[in-house]
């Protein structure tokens, strides 16, 4: 079993996800007592909250090749971001590091892939949802299309991250408004949604849709697993 980098604290609510569910599906496959050999490095997020707010991404990357330099030192044999927004600097990590990153939102693009979908919602934060790192990625590597919702939906999204789920806070009120964001996608012509934020899965999930739902925490900690699981 290979060793698991999760560069994570951003925020820790979902980074909890990320420890609970890499050694429950490690639980699962090899039974027994078994769990994940993993090696967690976790920042501030709120000198990372400031410096995304601030437009400050050399700093920002700065502090992530280095923490994923940390994680590699320690004898981590793969990394995980464990942020959409963050992937930003993805490619500047995996220059800076001798081990694979694995990429969450080619983790998510291949499962939209397995379901032959052409076109996909993304929530997220504004960063996530409005530059092209991300959906650029998906569209030029996949072929395929990405919308996003209009600038007040996006507002919305992003405030509840930020001011509710990496508080641990978690609304009715919010459900119901982001269900109602991902049913105007999905009238726009979204086949499936993707959740580019990993806090996202905290409010809500497949249960409450009927179009696919694609959760990046999941899929990103699945692919760890295979990872770690495999003769590669």
């Amino acid at each position: 079993m290979k060793v698991i980098g999760l560069l994570g604290g951003m925020s820790w609510e979902s980074s909890l996800e990320y420890y609970r569910i890499i050694n429950e599906i490690v639980r699962q496959r090899l039974g027994g007592l078994h769990s994940a050999k993993c090696i967690l490095y976790s920042v501030d997020f709120e000198e990372i909250e400031k410096l995304q707010n601030e437009g400050k991404w050399d700093e920002l990357t700065k502090i992530m090749v280095e923490s994923a330099q940390k994680l590699e030192k320690a004898g981590a044999e793969m990394i995980l971001i464990c942020t959409n927004t963050m992937h930003k600097m993805a490619d500047d990590v995996q220059n800076a590091i001798q081990i694979p990153l694995l990429h969450i939102a080619d983790a998510a693009a291949e499962k939209v892939k397995e379901k032959n979908l052409k076109k996909v919602g993304l929530l997220g934060t504004n960063y996530t949802m409005e530059q092209d790192f991300y959906k650029g990625r998906i569209k030029e590597k996949y072929n395929i299309d990405v919308i996003i919702p209009d600038l007040d939906e996006r507002k919305i999204v992003h405030d509840v991250i930020f001011n509710e789920l990496c508080l641990g806070q978690v609304k009715d009120e919010s459900r119901e408004i982001y269900k109602k964001i991902i049913k105007n996608l999905a009238k726009n012509g979204a086949e499936g949604i993707i959740l580019g934020c990993t806090e996202i899965p905290l409010l809500v999930n497949q249960k409450d849709f009927a179009i696919p739902i694609f959760d990046t925490t999941l899929i990103h900690s699945i692919a760890a697993v295979d990872y770690a699981l495999s003769n590669k």
